[in-house]
């Protein structure tokens, strides 16, 4: 069985179940569509998977171990996530459901985020099995859900819920990293996160005077919340240069011959092209207002008025991030929130040296760098365990393709090469990590 074979093929039937994780938490989850399937694709070669729901319908995991040969080593835990955001098919080229392979690329939602790793995960799976692989210490495959909404029907709950199935694990590999960028000369760097910010999901309320819309009136809940959330927006937090940051732009600055000046980093970050959206958010703290409700009539000021803040915070900055919050909202809103703290592990060890050899096999001469993820991934739970996690879903991509823009962005896409290229890397890492 050629995992590079079936990749492209798990990938798209993937994409076509539309696992959608919207924004009505209380709705049935969809996630069972593709956790079924995935067990199905186990159980065909052998496996026994685990199937386990949090008690939110149709919120499925699966998990699998395979024993490793040597039993005291830490397992190695390789997870990956079923679920999408939404996606308008009036705003697609194709189908954002129809898993199309066209033009040399996979397209719909979740080709990147991240239905392209869970296939290599999978297609990696199934070869050891068919082959009666035994790797040197035992692999755990997780296949989750609800990770979009912050994985508390999914690794959240497991890590909770049955710590039982990640017994042993030291190590996981997950998505946001691996991928490449070409910085100069054909010279691509691989990007491995070892680091990723902390999450703050804020609920802001403003309370008022209700009135008629055709009287003067000084309280009005809408207007002490729009000028909050006006303030906050143009808000910026300072530059905190943290280590994965530097280390990211120092090696930057080796394979590009530019120099790196850590008193102004922005300048390094503005060279980096459509990487330095996500680089540059790793800078600072930030804070984006993403929705706000208020009202019910025209001729009616009400008296409440409500938003939400997506709020992203450096690690060590929690305490100071909460507390600008609040000083730049002002008087006269009221805040709760969720909050996920942020993760970071050194780029040291053994299974960094591993990564970086599966990457030099198959593309010679290339760089692997550490860098921080400006969002959240499900390393945030299984941290809780104790786990250490890095970002690894590796992908060569090509030179021109704006990556970053593709995460829950319209007309996903994954070149079927850089499937293959990762499927094959992936093969190489854990039949030695």
């Amino acid at each position: 069985m050629d995992p590079a074979g079936e990749v492209v093929a798990l990938t798209s039937e993937l994409i076509a179940l539309d696992t959608t994780n919207g924004a009505d938490t209380a709705a049935p989850g969809r996630e069972r569509l593709a956790a079924e399937y995935v067990a199905a694709k186990l159980a065909e070669v052998g496996y026994q998977p685990t199937y386990v729901e949090s008690g939110a319908p149709g919120k499925g995991n699966v998990v699998v171990r395979i024993e490793g040969a040597d039993p005291g080593r830490g397992a190695l835990l390789v997870h990956g996530h079923l679920d999408v955001v939404p996606a308008d098919p009036a705003e697609w080229s194709v189908h954002p459901f129809s898993g199309e392979v066209r033009d040399g690329f996979v397209w719909g939602r979740g080709a990147v985020d991240m239905k392209g790793m869970v296939a290599m995960a999978l297609a990696t799976a199934r070869r050891f099995r068919s082959e009666g692989f035994v790797p040197p210490r035992d692999l755990i495959f997780a296949f989750v859900a609800d990770e979009e909404a912050g994985g508390f029907a999914g690794a959240r709950w497991l890590v909770d819920n049955r710590p039982d199935l990640f017994e042993g694990a030291t190590e996981a590999i997950g998505e946001v990293g691996g991928f490449s960028v070409t910085l100069a000369d054909d010279v691509r760097a691989y990007l491995v996160e070892t680091a990723e910010k902390g999450v703050m999901w804020l609920r802001l309320k403003a309370t008022g005077t209700a009135g008629h819309g055709s009287m003067v009136n000084g309280d009005n809940a809408i207007a002490t919340l729009a000028a909050a959330v006006a303030r906050l927006q143009a808000h910026r937090f300072p530059v905190v240069l943290t280590a994965p940051v530097r280390d990211f732009l120092a090696g930057v600055a080796e394979i590009t011959g530019v120099p790196f000046d850590p008193d102004d980093p922005e300048a390094a970050v503005a060279r980096l092209g459509h990487l330095s959206r996500m680089i540059g958010a790793t800078l600072r703290d930030t804070a984006n207002v993403t929705m706000f409700e208020a009202g019910y009539k025209a001729n009616v000021v009400p008296s409440v008025a409500r938003a939400t803040v997506d709020g992203r915070m450096l690690p060590g900055r929690e305490a100071a991030f909460e507390a600008e919050l609040a000083r730049v909202l002002g008087p006269g809103v009221e805040l709760e929130w969720d909050t996920l703290p942020p993760v970071a592990t050194p780029f040291d060890g053994a299974l960094v040296d591993a990564m970086t050899a599966a990457i030099a096999a198959e593309d010679p001469g290339a760089a692997v760098l550490p860098y921080m993820l400006s969002g959240a991934t499900d390393a945030k739970s299984f941290a809780r365990l104790g786990i250490r996690h890095f970002g690894f879903a590796p992908l060569r991509l090509p030179p021109d393709l704006d990556y970053t823009a593709l995460f829950h962005g319209v007309d996903e896409r994954v070149p079927v090469d850089a499937l293959t290229f990762g499927v094959r890397v992936l093969d190489r890492l854990l039949r030695t990590a």
